[in-house]
């Protein structure tokens, strides 16, 4: 396919666009097609794939993939380390600009939905993360457990604590990291003035058929441990500083393979215990597709293309083709 320019139209009205889907939609081949019809440089908007070393577990694009087109927002963290939505907010924006400053189209892509919004829609101005701090709560939890700091953060921050169950690790500690840099509850920084967000026209790539992507989300299961995904956890759990209950660790396919090494002796899992490991994955990928449909049908700006159509990529084209008129 030839190179085309964006209509001068869509590059006037819109700072980007965006590609956004439940997991297994087809979002990476649709995001790849796209970028052969016009000069664009690929966002990613997925909070698993940030992380090195994760390449099975994540469906991360080949590296002819990557090479083909530009891509942004992957391999920038060790998965010792965390990525929140507000850092990928600010690093989409300065991206965005610079893309645009280079006469091309920014294309966001991915299914993490509260990296949308907070790009989008903005988020309330809260404390950057802090690693040092970060560091010593998760000290302190392993000492002491979660329901311990969980009880810590009703003493500061009862409204937030209320909300939270006693072992959602990553809230609870968020949230006592914020108390902690700006002597501050977490809950009273919500409802404060937030920065408008790019302008960006989402295209929203949804099955009409629930079965169809079923069937999508187990075969690219079978996939991965096909590829080797238990490999792949083996040598993250080998380097010795990972832990369960990280954020990287609770990707969906890392924590149910994860919980399967757990159970088993020797680290070789018996037939029975792989069949369950599969079936939890599959049912938390489904779950997880739930969760994003749910989000993107609250985004009214969307603009939908049938992933299950014979030709998602003729269909996203006539969406963006229609986009200046609208």
């Amino acid at each position: 396919m030839a190179n085309l320019t964006p209509p001068t139209e869509l590059f006037d009205r819109f700072e980007g666009l965006g590609l956004a889907g439940p997991t297994a939609s087809g979002k990476t081949a649709l995001a790849l097609a796209l970028a052969q019809t016009m000069p664009i440089e690929i966002i990613s908007v997925d909070s698993a794939l940030v992380y090195k070393g994760m390449d099975i577990g994540t469906a991360k694009p080949s590296a002819q993939e990557l090479a083909s087109v530009p891509h942004h927002l992957i391999d920038i963290r060790d998965p010792s380390q965390s990525y929140s939505a507000a850092e990928f907010a600010r690093d989409a924006a300065r991206l965005m600009s610079e893309i645009r400053a280079r006469g091309r189209m920014p294309l966001l892509v991915g299914g993490t939905m509260l990296y949308f919004k907070a790009l989008m829609e903005g988020l309330d101005d809260l404390p950057l993360a802090d690693p040092a701090v970060r560091s010593d709560i998760q000290a302190k939890a392993t000492a002491l457990g979660w329901p311990a700091l969980h009880a810590e953060l009703a003493q500061v921050d009862p409204t937030t604590a209320a909300r939270l169950p006693p072992l959602d690790a990553q809230r609870i500690s968020r949230a006592l990291e914020v108390w902690r840099i700006s002597g501050r509850p977490l809950s009273s920084f919500f409802g404060e003035s937030k920065k408008a967000g790019p302008r960006i026209a989402l295209l929203s790539l949804e099955p009409q058929n629930r079965a169809w992507l079923h069937e999508r989300i187990a075969q690219r299961f079978d996939a991965m441990l096909n590829a080797g995904l238990l490999d792949e956890v083996k040598r993250l759990r080998a380097r010795g500083d990972l832990k369960a209950d990280m954020p990287s660790m609770r990707c969906v396919g890392y924590r149910q393979a994860w919980e399967a090494l757990d159970a088993c002796e020797g680290g070789q899992l018996s037939n029975s215990a792989l069949t369950l490991m599969r079936e939890k994955g599959i049912a938390a990928s489904r779950q997880l597709a739930k969760r994003q449909l749910t989000w993107l049908r609250s985004m009214t700006q969307r603009h939908v293309v049938d992933a299950d159509s014979q030709d998602p990529f003729s269909a996203a084209l006539k969406v963006l083709g229609d986009l200046p008129s609208l």
